[in-house]
């Protein structure tokens, strides 16, 4: 197959290579105005938005040699950014995870990086926009590694549309699973359209996680005061249960809280949602308030939980 690449095909690409190298500053010794180089911003990254990371994954992911990666994550360690526990799956292996210093070191970092290449895509029209983000995931389909099992699913922010589905789902799955009456879809409407009146994009997020082109997750983080967010509206699809995108989405809204500048992120549940609970846990959320109640046609337990940043 070889013979049917053209000189022209191979020059055109590797142009584009040098150029988009420039434009995102690849180049940069330090990596949005840090004291990290490009790769260990990587591995910064792999280590907070992977489920259960370990550095063998880590390695296969970036192409990185052993040593190196050994060196990168003996620094973050040193430095206090990184934390190590055994896995419960593979005695040979450790789960890696940022610690609180670790996630703040890396927040700033990501909201620069979002900054940059908002800036880079503010400067076209919203149609060129579509179409730069079109082309690049025409790359990524063309020439990235296949998925294995499991299909991808991406997070993304609402769109016109997202939010009638997220009222739509949340009364039909719950009516479904809990035997809950219409009056919890009135109550998700409620906060959906409080939502999009008051929006606060500095403050505040909505996301849509994406598989094949459906939504199959949602999770919104509102501001409650100037120094609390709250956890809003965490749902998953059947269909797409047991991929982590309940994690996700939860990590996901204490990324933004700490680059929103929030010290604590609270959230209502109930007690029979225990999916959701284990998922709050695990994630460094703790109990702070029970009450009884009778809602949606039931007698309840809520449930106050709350993570300090």
């Amino acid at each position: 197959m070889a013979d049917l690449v053209s000189d022209g095909r191979i020059e055109a690409v590797r142009s584009f290579n040098r150029f988009y190298t420039r434009i995102i500053g690849l180049l940069q010794e330090g990596l949005l105005d840090s004291d990290f180089s490009l790769t260990e911003v990587r591995v910064l990254y792999e280590i907070a938005h992977r489920q259960n990371p370990t550095a063998s994954g880590i390695l296969k992911e970036l192409g990185l040699d052993r040593g190196y990666l050994s060196r990168i994550l003996a620094k973050f360690q040193h430095r206090g950014l990184l934390a190590k526990t055994p896995s419960n799956l593979d005695s040979r292996q450790n789960w890696l995870s940022l610690t609180a210093r670790g996630q703040k070191v890396l927040a700033p970092l990501e909201k620069r990086s979002q900054a940059e290449v908002a800036a880079m895509l503010r400067a076209l029209p919203i149609p060129d926009q579509d179409r730069l983000v079109g082309a690049m995931r025409t790359i990524q389909t063309l020439i990235g590694p296949k998925p294995e099992g499991r299909l991808p699913y991406l997070l993304r922010p609402h769109r016109p549309g997202d939010i009638g589905w997220v009222i739509h789902r949340h009364g039909v799955l719950y009516s479904q699973e809990y035997g809950w009456d219409e009056t919890f879809e009135a109550l998700v409407a409620e906060i959906a359209a409080k939502f999009i009146r008051n929006f606060d994009s500095k403050r505040e997020r909505c996301w849509i996680a994406e598989r094949e082109g459906e939504n199959v997750g949602c999770v919104f983080l509102v501001k409650r005061t100037e120094s609390e967010g709250q956890l809003r509206l965490l749902l998953v699809e059947p269909s797409a249960r047991g991929l982590g995108i309940g994690t996700r989405l939860v990590q996901e809204c204490i990324r933004f809280a700490r680059e929103a500048g929030y010290g604590k992120i609270m959230l209502w549940t109930n007690d029979i949602l225990h999916a959701a609970r284990h998922i709050y846990e695990k994630e460094g959320f703790y109990l702070v308030a029970e009450d009884r109640h009778h809602s949606f046609g039931h007698d309840l337990v809520g449930q106050n939980w709350e993570l300090k940043l």
